[in-house]
């Protein structure tokens, strides 16, 4: 199981590295696991402004449609539009060509509900 140490994670399973005032988001190497072959990634919400909590998009395996959720409140300012013709690449690579949006954080951002890699760990042993 790959859970890299420079990221930050969510109870939800997603993963977010932080760059000064942006926010990259995928799901984890655990949850593509469990979820099985991705076959479809929709996010409608680029451009807008949402909470921490809220679902920003929904993520289609063979097995199941999952919504995704906002790991820090913030403008989703991009989404990897690679992933409408290529899904997979979440399976393949969750932590990198596999990244789902961009967040640009509010000043009011809080990053302190989020896991470091050790709890992460913790969290799904």
């Amino acid at each position: 199981m790959n859970i890299p140490k420079e990221l930050k994670y969510t109870e939800d399973h997603e993963w977010i590295r932080i760059e000064g005032k942006t926010a990259t988001v995928g799901i984890t190497d655990y949850a593509q696991g469990e979820l099985g072959d991705i076959v479809f990634v929709e996010v409608e919400t680029e451009g807008e402004e949402l909470n921490s909590g809220e679902v920003f998009g929904t993520i289609e395996a063979v097995k199941t449609v999952s919504d995704l959720f906002m790991p820090l409140s913030g403008k989703v300012s991009s989404f990897n539009s690679d992933l409408e013709s290529t899904p997979e690449m979440v399976n393949e690579d969750p932590y990198g060509k596999g990244w789902m949006i961009q967040i640009e954080m509010g000043e009011d951002a809080d990053t302190g509900h989020l896991m470091d890699a050790d709890a992460y760990e913790k969290h799904i042993s």
